[in-house]
């Protein structure tokens, strides 16, 4: 049963202005499918972007981010519908794969019949702007009031099966030997777009370091992370490179198009996301267009961008052909290995012949995934939500001693991203599709489970791409091309 349409609107609406493109096609015209091969047309002059913002500074809106498809914007649902000469209403969207949510609300404008698309020709800025994209909350892909508390830097020692970080991950996805050869991601700057970064002692135990936490448009106190996801996810970067140039960008879940740009802005190796929305039909809407172009923009430069598959959701942008895709293997305590219903695993219906995902992670079973024993900052959303219960419901442990075990495809993305630092520093000139057709090739096959949506199979499968990753065998593959 879907939730109630909330009557009232968000006193500031964060937003996507798009300036008129060089190319003469707007980023909003459904038909086209922007990659980093055609991105470029969508990109603006520069003297335009300039008077772009000059004059949504004096209409009224606050310019958060300037990105070169884009420019993050807020201000309040009365400006926005003054300026436009529309009315901003919200609507309820379908979701799947969200604990204890069946739709969420976004905000659409009644002046143009693309979702979320604020029509800009019967307004002062026209001659600046092809359109504006209402933004839209994404959803991070684990499950689902701070605390004095000081954690402990070791975590707390639980009967059932669980991975312990960075150790368990290191030996399960073939780390090992590639550590002892000197090659640990140093050099290699890998940034994360999520909720924010905890000073875990975790971290100094084991002499992981992050560099000052970069704010995305409309987030605040850098300090902490109150969901706990970010701090969390982190981990399994440093787990597979403990020496990696690491930066968090914390993020406003309404404004991830700006937070994605301001991590392109620190000009990363590797950018790893773990989180997006749920598509299942054939169309993107007018932000989730504005985020296409901007994930083909950055990987035109160079960048490898890692995205969850979903946790059977059919995940955006985690179905964009330039990224790679993540998946989840669960791998027992036998070592053997199974695709797991908790991840996702389809064809995309909005990109052609796209399936998803490219390649796997560790993840855990269903019902919650309670598999990787995580730090977070005690007593955040995670700490709370996962603690006491019987595994797998629970992670048994209490709600604010600053760890949880979860998993999910959130997981098994940024360790993907660390194997990938270490494939760069092996080989600096592997750009982002020899990076994933390197890690595809030396994959090992899964055929036993399912995931969300398909069964496992010999062969390159819709259940888990290629397999589980082998980072000895791409490391060696790296080199090889080097």
């Amino acid at each position: 049963m879907a939730n109630s349409i909330s009557s009232e609107l968000p006193n500031v609406i964060f937003a996507e202005a798009s300036v008129h493109s060089i190319g003469g096609q707007s980023v909003f015209a459904e038909t086209s499918k922007i990659t980093s091969e055609t991105v470029q047309h969508y990109h603006s002059k520069e003297d335009l972007v300039l008077k772009a913002v000059s004059k949504l500074k004096d209409n009224g809106f606050e310019v958060l981010n300037v990105g070169d498809v884009s420019i993050s914007i807020a201000a309040s649902p009365q400006t926005y519908e003054k300026v436009f000469n529309t009315s901003i209403v919200p609507k309820e969207r379908e979701v799947r794969g969200i604990p204890g949510k069946s739709s969420t609300t976004i905000l659409d404008s009644t002046n143009s019949g693309m979702l979320g698309l604020i029509n800009t020709d019967n307004s002062p800025l026209a001659d600046v702007l092809e359109g504006v994209a209402i933004g839209e909350r994404v959803f991070y892909y684990a499950p689902a009031v701070m605390t004095a508390e000081r954690p402990s830097a070791s975590p707390p020692q639980e009967d059932y099966y669980h991975l312990e970080p960075p150790h368990d991950l290191v030996k399960l996805l073939r780390a090992e030997g590639v550590h002892q050869s000197g090659i640990t991601g140093r050099g290699i700057k890998v940034v994360m777009a999520d909720s924010g970064f905890y000073k875990h002692p975790f971290f100094a135990k084991h002499n992981f370091r992050s560099n000052q936490v970069v704010l995305g448009p409309g987030a605040s106190d850098p300090d902490h992370d109150e969901i706990g996801h970010g701090v969390g996810e982190s981990v399994n970067v440093f787990s597979l490179a403990p020496n990696v140039d690491f930066t968090m960008v914390k993020m406003n879940f309404f404004n991830s198009v700006g937070a994605f740009n301001a991590a392109v802005a620190l000009n990363p190796d590797i950018i790893t996301c773990s989180w997006g929305s749920d598509i299942r039909g054939s169309v993107l809407s007018s932000f989730d267009k504005v985020l296409e172009a901007a994930v083909a923009n950055a990987v035109s430069h160079g960048i490898t961008v890692v995205f969850s598959a979903g946790n059977g959701h059919l995940s955006f942008p985690g179905m964009h052909p330039d990224v790679i895709s993540v998946g989840g293997v669960f791998v027992r305590e036998d070592g053997t290995m199974q695709a797991t219903p908790y991840a996702s695993g389809f064809k995309s219906r909005v990109y052609p012949n796209r399936q998803s995902p490219d390649i796997c992670g560790l993840v855990g079973l269903p019902p919650r995934a309670a598999y990787i024993m995580l730090p977070v900052e005690p007593g955040d959303e995670i700490d709370n939500d996962l603690s006491g219960g019987i595994h797998p419901r629970g992670d048994e442990t209490s709600s604010s001693d600053g760890w949880a075990a979860f998993s999910g495809t959130s997981a098994a993305a940024p360790q993907i991203a660390g194997i990938c630092a270490l494939m760069k520093q092996a080989n600096r000139n592997l750009n982002p599709f020899q990076i994933r057709e390197i890690l595809q090739r030396t994959a090992r096959d899964v055929t036993e489970g399912r995931s969300a949506q398909n069964p496992a199979m010999p062969g390159p499968d819709l259940a888990t791409g290629f397999g589980l990753v082998d980072a000895s065998r791409a490391i060696d593959e790296a080199k090889r091309m080097g």
